[in-house]
């Protein structure tokens, strides 16, 4: 047996004998745990995070760091031993689960624990034990059983949140709000500065200026300088997360194994492997999907009960590379223009794989919704101009095969009641989408709702106004503002309320209903309620 096995098991075994002590303990009160690690200072500082539930498990996220922004998060260079239960009530007098498991410094300290054994569509609450304290109380819920005939799921939609551009009013909102899950569309951190007149705070930890010398410990320090914000933690602990990643979680605009600033595709893919990891390291995802190397599945699928059926979607990992580039791609890439490239049927933004995976999905779906969440806008969002139409180079737009591909997917007579959700644009969007998008006599084949922003800048109301002018089938555009997205499904309906606060969030913003669609089952497309 190598050394590092034995050890664990060690330390998994003084863990299991802590816990026996503790349940022997008539009053429950807490001990240190036999022969690990003890700490004076808040060993929790990141606070408590569930994911991914499903009827009988769910997934338990931590990590110890008593200083979170040194490169070791203030910890020894060994395992750790970590105690976690899982009790059916806020006081922990009916615990169903509980276990150990080690904090290893290869991982940053983090644990991520599936538990499993438990009772769908339950809430739960979940903590934590290591270095003799005790972290914050997280609160969960299980899926409902597969052939359960339920009325009811709510969603808190959310994307893109600058730390600089804002503050976190959105997550103080989703931690106090009624929602079974909250839904994270992309771009979880940002590794770009904001411009100083978009400025409301700073950057606890800057990246270098050159992307091919940033580090593993970068992305770390990054991460765990977004999770100390309160209401970031408070969200993470209030409800399960399922989660969508896109290119900020990287590189800005990095596709595939593609990066613009970056010619040598080795050099990128260490980058990638460094980002992916961190990104494990600090959010609540199956250890089943840790990541190896640069490659980490994010896309998979999840039911609701028979009301819903959840896909999450990877639109970085595997896309295409920009099709154009030079007068063809002017604004610094960010925009298309006559750019033929970008129309080659082979073109992809999801992976032919996962295509075919999503496509597959959907036609055998038994459930009364099919709920596609991926990153970006499906719906075209052209800018007319007397030269022709400005497309978005990072978006659907520019995959316009692709989009057709999908659209026909959904179209099929065995797929009724698809609702795409989508981020990344920093506008609120209710839209048709058709089985050919450019074309209004096209029949309508699903609806789609855009979530604004969390907190990063987006466009103004006469860009939108122009966005909105030459795409008949965006019902709703605002970019304004900033907000979330708060879905309620139900077997008869599906409703979209748009929750904003104006740019840039302040520390005591309130949010308002900005508009309210809904979908009716059976007539795919929004309606304004």
């Amino acid at each position: 047996m190598q050394r590092r096995e034995l050890f664990t098991r060690l330390c998994q075994t003084a863990a299991a004998l802590a816990w026996q002590q503790v349940f022997a303990s008539a009053d429950r009160t807490p001990v240190t745990e036999a022969g690990s690690w003890a700490e004076s200072g808040e060993v929790f500082t990141l606070g408590v995070a569930s994911g991914e539930p499903r009827p009988t498990s769910v997934v338990l996220w931590t990590r110890l760091a008593p200083k979170p922004m040194s490169p070791d998060g203030g910890m020894p260079a060994r395992g750790v031993p970590v105690l976690w239960e899982v009790a059916a009530d806020a006081r922990f007098s009916q615990v169903v689960r509980y276990g150990a498991t080690v904090a290893e410094p290869g991982a940053a300290h983090s644990v991520h624990v599936d538990v499993a054994g438990l009772m769908p569509g339950r809430t739960y609450f979940y903590r934590f034990r290591a270095g003799g304290q005790i972290s914050p109380v997280g609160r969960t819920r299980t899926a409902p059983d597969p052939a359960a005939r339920n009325e009811r799921l709510r969603l808190a939609v959310a994307s893109c949140q600058h730390y600089e551009a804002g503050f976190y009013a959105v997550h103080r909102e989703i931690a106090a709000a009624d929602v079974d899950l909250v839904l994270f569309l992309g771009d979880y951190i940002y590794e770009t500065e904001a411009m100083p007149f978009q400025k409301v705070r700073q950057h606890p930890h800057v990246f270098p200026g050159d992307e091919s010398h940033y580090t593993l410990g970068d992305y770390r320090a990054h991460h765990a300088s977004y999770k100390l914000d309160p209401d970031l933690r408070a969200s993470h602990a209030a409800h399960p997360w399922l989660l969508v990643w896109d290119d900020h979680d990287v590189v800005n605009g990095y596709a595939g194994e593609y990066l613009a600033n970056m010619s040598d595709p080795h050099a990128f893919l260490a980058l990638r492997t460094a980002a992916y990891r961190a990104y494990y390291e600090h959010l609540p995802v199956s250890p089943s999907r840790a990541p190896v190397g640069a490659i980490m599945r994010m896309h998979d699928r999840f039911e609701w009960g028979q009301l819903a059926e959840i896909w999450t979607m990877d639109g970085r990992q595997f896309r295409d590379p920009p099709a154009c580039s030079g007068v063809h791609a002017p604004q610094r890439g960010q925009v298309l223009w006559r750019c033929k490239a970008a129309e080659v049927p082979e073109r992809t933004l999801l992976g032919m794989d996962q295509e075919y995976w999503l496509a597959d999905g959907l036609a055998s779906s038994e459930r009364a919704w099919k709920i596609v969440a991926q990153p970006t806008q499906i719906a075209p969002g052209g800018i007319k101009s007397p030269l022709g139409s400005l497309l978005y180079a990072d978006g659907w737009d520019a995959f316009p095969a692709a989009r057709e591909r999908l659209m026909s997917a959904i179209a099929q007579p065995r797929v009724p009641d698809v609702v795409c959700l989508s981020g990344d644009v920093h506008r609120h969007v209710a839209a048709n989408l058709r089985l050919n998008p450019h074309d209004l006599s096209s029949p309508i084949v699903a609806s789609e709702f855009v979530t604004s922003s969390v907190s990063s800048k987006g466009l103004s109301e006469f860009l939108s106004g122009l966005l909105k002018g030459g795409n008949p089938d965006l019902l709703h555009v605002r970019g304004d503002e900033r907000g979330y997205a708060l879905l309620d499904v139900t077997p008869q309906q599906l409703s979209c309320e748009f929750r904003s606060t104006p740019h840039p969030v302040r520390p005591d913003s309130r949010l308002r209903t900005q508009a309210k669609f809904v979908v009716d089952r059976g007539v795919p497309g929004p309606r304004k309620a």
